[in-house]
């Protein structure tokens, strides 16, 4: 997936209302840009970094700057959540993503009762594979961790995920993490340990867990390849109770995301 062109470099002065960034680009002009991302964003928001922005040749846009990258380190950081769902479908459609393989038909945004809408359909003349793509950009010593902060309504999500498969749909929660010196993905227990333990839960239940890291440059971000879910609960962890409810995270789990 090619970015925006052409993006301008800048320092990150401050983000604040989640949704907003003051960037003091390099020709000393300060500006505001749109921050296309709801969680936390911890360790990719710091003050001083290198940062690059997109403009938009809107007329109609009250900001028509939007960051879209931050360097971390050495690397290149995809922050906007938006991608996360061209680059699976993208993935999709290149072959990248051989386990979403075989499907003719992709559709996007897709209802799934009345209050629920799922990022990707994919249909091949049969009960449709409802996919649910989440962004990743919290890595710590080479451990991509979701979420970086409390989530209701990803929780809700793997709920939905689990009814749809309890119909007879396939179903998949789909991690997307945009640094690429990450080797394995977690649930943040330490976190959100209610989203953790749903997520073991959804797992159990037949919800497939699939995590890809992206190769992020200044021009481009494409899935470059699968990386493992570990969803076992670490040596010392208590397991918290899914929406109130009992627990199965106290099984291991295979490198696909599926516990035994």
């Amino acid at each position: 997936m090619l970015l925006p062109s052409p993006l301008l470099p800048g320092k990150l002065v401050r983000r604040y209302q989640r949704f907003l960034a003051d960037v003091l680009l390099e020709n000393g002009a300060m500006v505001t840009a749109h921050c296309p991302n709801s969680g936390s964003m911890k360790g990719c928001g710091n003050p001083g970094s290198e940062v690059l922005l997109s403009v938009a040749n809107d007329p109609k846009r009250r900001c028509p700057y939007t960051w879209q990258l931050v360097r971390v380190g050495r690397i290149w950081v995809g922050i906007n959540t938006l991608f996360a769902n061209r680059l699976v479908a993208e993935g999709i459609h290149l072959g990248l993503v051989p386990e979403l393989a075989g499907y003719g038909l992709l559709r996007r945004e897709v209802h799934f009762g009345a209050h629920t809408r799922f990022d990707l359909s994919l249909t091949n003349g049969d009960a449709p594979c409802f996919v649910e793509v989440k962004n990743v950009t919290l890595v710590e010593k080479g451990v991509a961790y979701f979420p970086d902060a409390v989530t209701r309504r990803g929780t809700r999500h793997l709920v939905e995920l689990m009814r749809a498969r309890a119909e007879g749909y396939r179903a998949v929660v789909f991690f997307v993490v945009q640094k690429s010196d990450a080797r394995l993905v977690r649930p943040a227990v330490h976190i959100d340990p209610v989203y953790a333990a749903t997520l073991r839960l959804a797992v159990a239940h037949g919800v497939e867990c699939f995590a890809y890291v992206a190769a992020v440059s200044r021009r481009s971000i494409q899935l470059a390849g699968r990386i493992p879910c570990e969803l076992a609960l670490a040596v010392g962890e208590k397991a918290p109770s899914p929406l109130g409810g009992g627990d199965r995270s106290q099984r291991t789990t295979h490198t696909d995301g599926r516990l035994r």
